[in-house]
């Protein structure tokens, strides 16, 4: 493998000093793509530390084998969905000092015009983050009918002419004239009877259609919910989000998750209440000027910390 890690990996120092990593500590990082952060904190760790680090891309699995041979370091297939399961095996539930999240799509992915996700490069309808698994973006839009794939570019790609480019979509399947990037990009332009300055037009229509194919949102709501169970007391949990809609259900969770919870809200009198899990730790942090000079993918993206509630032994 050619590849290195001269990628940009976004809000990198910001990131790991959110973890608080302790040299001896245990951390995950739900993302690995091509270890940016996970080089980064194994750098804090002591000989005693130790990284798991998940990713579902075959190709990351292949590229921490071949550039990450450390005994503090692991690698898992798979997806961060899975995150209870994978420490439960380990028998590290509760024990976890800091778990990184990484969302969207790596830039070695949006790179690499046969993975589908660019609509800019020429490639097949796939924007699967595992390519040997599930529906490929093109099966899933032969299979979808066009109400639910209007009501996925509204929801997911919050798409103003939801409606237009879902019927355009069908009937351009249905005439087997749908088959690349390019073709799918060209087809939401000519859909689109106005266009945002500065913003391609199939933008929004990709990430719906890429969060539809990969169970972005469900998986997301389900690995923070995870997070609970495996983070010790004073464990961190640092979020990257890259749009509205991830980075919306990562501040209302964390803000849920701080809070008294009362199980039976319409009753006269309190019968249940849950102590918060969670403290929110500094507000959002934002990439610098700098940085967005550096890497345009790093504009929208915004990091978000919370720390587990309880005392460390």
């Amino acid at each position: 493998m050619s590849e290195n890690l001269s990628h940009f990996s976004v809000l990198l120092e910001e990131s790991i000093d959110a973890l608080n990593i302790k040299e001896d500590g245990i951390y995950i990082d739900g993302t690995f793509g091509r270890g940016g952060h996970s080089k980064a904190i194994l750098s804090r760790l002591g000989a005693k530390g130790r990284l798991i680090a998940i990713d579902q891309d075959p190709q990351a699995i292949v590229y921490a084998k071949e550039y990450f041979d450390d005994p503090r370091f692991e690698i898992v297939y798979g997806s961060f969905e899975q995150l209870a399961d994978y420490c439960r095996e380990r028998g590290l539930l509760g024990k976890i000092d800091g778990l990184l999240l990484d969302l969207g799509v790596s830039s070695p992915q949006l790179d690499d015009a046969d993975r589908g996700f660019s609509f800019m490069r020429e490639g097949p309808l796939d924007m699967r983050m595992n390519n040997k698994s599930g529906l490929s973006a093109k099966q899933w839009l032969a299979e979808v009918d066009e109400k639910t794939l209007k009501l996925a570019l509204q929801n997911y790609g919050e798409e103003r002419f939801s409606g237009r480019i879902a019927r355009q979509i069908k009937e351009a399947m249905a005439e087997n004239k749908l088959n690349t990037t390019l073709e799918l990009a060209e087809l939401v332009k000519r859909a689109s009877p106005k266009t945002e300055k500065n913003k391609h037009p199939a933008t929004r229509t990709f990430q719906a259609i890429r969060i539809a194919v990969n169970r972005e949102l469900d998986v997301l709501k389900n690995v923070l919910q995870a997070s609970i169970e495996v983070l010790a007391p004073q464990g961190r949990l640092a979020v990257i989000s890259f749009h509205s809609l991830e980075d919306r259900i990562v501040k209302v969770f964390i803000r849920d998750q701080s809070r008294f919870q009362d199980l039976f809200p319409d009753s006269p009198i309190q019968i249940e209440v849950i102590e918060p899990v969670l403290k929110r730790i500094g507000k959002p942090v934002f990439p610098s000027a700098e940085e967005c000079r550096l890497n345009a993918r790093s504009r929208s993206a915004v990091l978000r910390v919370a720390e587990r509630i309880g005392s460390a032994e």
